[in-house]
This record gives structure tokens, C-alpha cells and sequence, in this order.
């Protein structure tokens, strides 16, 4: 895997809304807070436009997306927010440029999509807060601030409790994942995510639960299990039932598909659609250590 540059004083971060509208209310925060942090932001051209539920047409939010990826002197990519639409900017993108000098694109939930890519074109990228999250009043702090120690090249081990569905084991592997309908989404497509080898991270929201059974089912019998090392199930955040209940929780869901394979599973890394959200370095190798509590060490 290709690791971009990480960030020094007086670097440039641009903005970018690849999916739902937002407002300037939404970004000022996250702008505030990388410029106490010694950076530049620069915000795209179409970031406040307006085409229905997105921020412009997907061919201006595509243009202001090439822009960034294309301009050397932007160091990181910081996307404003998720919802629906990123996957429409496909077809207007090119990553040639990207590839030769790339940087680091940070983002969850429909950002998922440009993580599938940068796994694809092997190039590291970051599952963090957006833009959106820095507004909120109620949001972790602490997933903020590493976020951008992330961006600055440094270190973490995470400890979080461990939970009764748990598999316990030590491996070593690549982190690729990001949002289970997102890349449940991407199957048979040209950006299906390659687990060979890997550890898998997935996390979700607002999902009914037959739902989320019938996307793991598609994972199962379409092998993803069967390469990877490693589980890491994050938040399943806000699911729904029918009147007749599914009978399980998403957790207990996924755990009965997962269960029959050799390899370390743990529930509940605070990544995701919570009020926490620890930053994931995807692409890059990790150690997840499933004992009495859960360790997932980065770089």
C-alpha cells in the first residue's frame, strides 16, 4: 500500500462534498479547528450547491472532488458529509494523477465508496469524523483530535471492552472496510472490496435488521469471510424491526455467520455513526488482539 505524506504546519486541506448538501454552518468548525491546528483549508467551488437532496450536480461535486485529487498542493481531503451520492461520481473521475502524487481522503459512512477505491489503486486512506461531526455539540472531541494526529503520522492502540459474542484470538493483516451497506452495495462491481488476507471492518445505521442478515448472507456465500483474518464489527447504530421481529440484534446476527470460521471477531469498536468515532488508517496493517479486552493497534 502507498501512504501519502502526512500533514505538516501550513499544508493544505481542502473540502469537498461528494454527496449531500451542506451548509456554512455545517464546515465552519471543521475549518476552525485544522486551522488551530496550523493548516490551510480551502473549501471546493461547489461545496454549498444545491441539486435536490445533493450539494450540485454530480458533475460539479465530481468537479470540485477532480480538483482536489488532481492539485499537488493539496495535502488531505476532507469530505463534509455522507448520506447518498458519492458512488454517482464515479464515472467522472479520474485517478491517474491522484496515483502519481497521492494524499490522504478522509471520511465514512457513503465516503465508503472512495475508500473502495483507494483500496483498489492501493493507497491508503482515513475512516474519520467529516465536517458534519465538528459542528455537533455532543460529538467526541477526542475522536477529532486524532483524527488529525492520524493525518500527522502518529501512533494508537485501541482498548474497548469486550463483549460476550466475541471470538477470541491475535492477527496481523491490511484494515480495509467501511460502511456494510455501502460496500454491499459495490458487489460484482469493478470497486468489490478484495478481503484476501485482510482484517474487515464494517459498521452501519438506520438498516432493518433482515436487512443487515441479508447483506452478511451475500458476504458468506460470496467468500468474504473465508479470506480474511479478522473481524471488527463497529457500531450498529439505530436498527429497526418489523411488527413480527427478526429475533435476533445485529450483533447476534452477524455472529451466527461468522461463528464456524477460525479467526479473532470482536463487537463494539466505538467507529461509526456514534457521537464516537475513533479514526481508522484503511490500507495499512494493524494488529487486533481478542482477549479479556479488545486491542486494535495502528501502524
Amino acid at each position: 500500500m502507498i501512504i501519502p505524506e502526512y500533514l505538516k504546519k501550513n499544508d493544505n486541506i481542502g473540502i469537498v462534498a461528494p454527496a449531500r448538501q451542506v451548509s456554512i454552518k455545517d464546515v465552519e468548525e471543521c475549518k476552525k479547528y485544522a486551522e488551530q491546528r496550523g493548516y490551510n483549508v480551502i473549501y471546493g467551488n461547489n461545496l454549498f450547491g444545491k441539486n435536490n437532496q445533493f450539494s450540485g450536480t454530480d458533475e460539479e461535486r465530481a468537479a470540485d472532488l477532480q480538483f482536489f485529487l488532481d492539485n499537488p498542493d493539496i495535502k488531505a481531503i476532507i469530505c463534509a458529509r455522507g448520506g447518498y451520492g458519492t458512488v454517482r461520481l464515479l464515472p467522472y473521475l479520474n485517478f491517474n494523477k491522484f496515483i502519481a502524487k497521492p494524499k490522504w481522503i478522509v471520511g465514512f459512512s457513503d465516503i465508503t465508496v472512495l475508500h473502495s477505491v483507494m483500496s483498489k489503486i492501493n493507497i491508503s486512506s482515513i475512516h474519520a469524523p467529516m465536517c458534519l461531526n465538528y459542528s455537533d455539540e455532543n460529538f467526541d472531541k477526542g475522536s477529532i483530535e486524532k483524527t488529525f494526529d492520524l493525518l500527522e503520522g502518529k501512533s494508537f492502540e485501541y482498548s474497548f471492552p469486550s463483549n460476550v459474542l466475541n471470538k477470541q484470538g491475535i492477527s496481523r493483516g491490511v484494515l480495509v472496510g467501511g460502511n456494510l451497506s455501502v460496500l454491499y452495495s459495490l458487489r460484482a462491481t469493478d470497486y468489490d472490496l478484495d478481503t484476501s488476507d485482510k482484517i474487515l471492518f464494517f459498521e452501519d445505521i438506520d438498516e432493518y435488521l433482515y436487512h443487515i442478515d441479508r447483506m452478511i448472507m451475500n458476504l458468506r456465500i460470496g467468500g468474504f469471510f473465508n479470506r480474511i483474518r479478522g473481524l471488527i464489527v463497529g457500531e450498529m447504530k439505530d436498527m429497526k424491526d418489523n411488527t413480527i421481529q427478526f429475533g435476533k440484534n445485529a450483533y447476534e446476527i452477524i455472529a451466527e455467520h461468522v461463528n464456524d470460521y477460525e479467526i479473532p471477531v470482536c463487537y463494539g469498536l466505538p467507529a461509526g455513526h456514534g457521537n464516537v468515532n475513533y479514526p481508522l488508517i484503511l490500507g495499512q496493517e494493524v494488529e487486533l488482539r481478542v482477549e479479556k479486552e479488545c486491542k486494535l493497534s495502528l501502524r
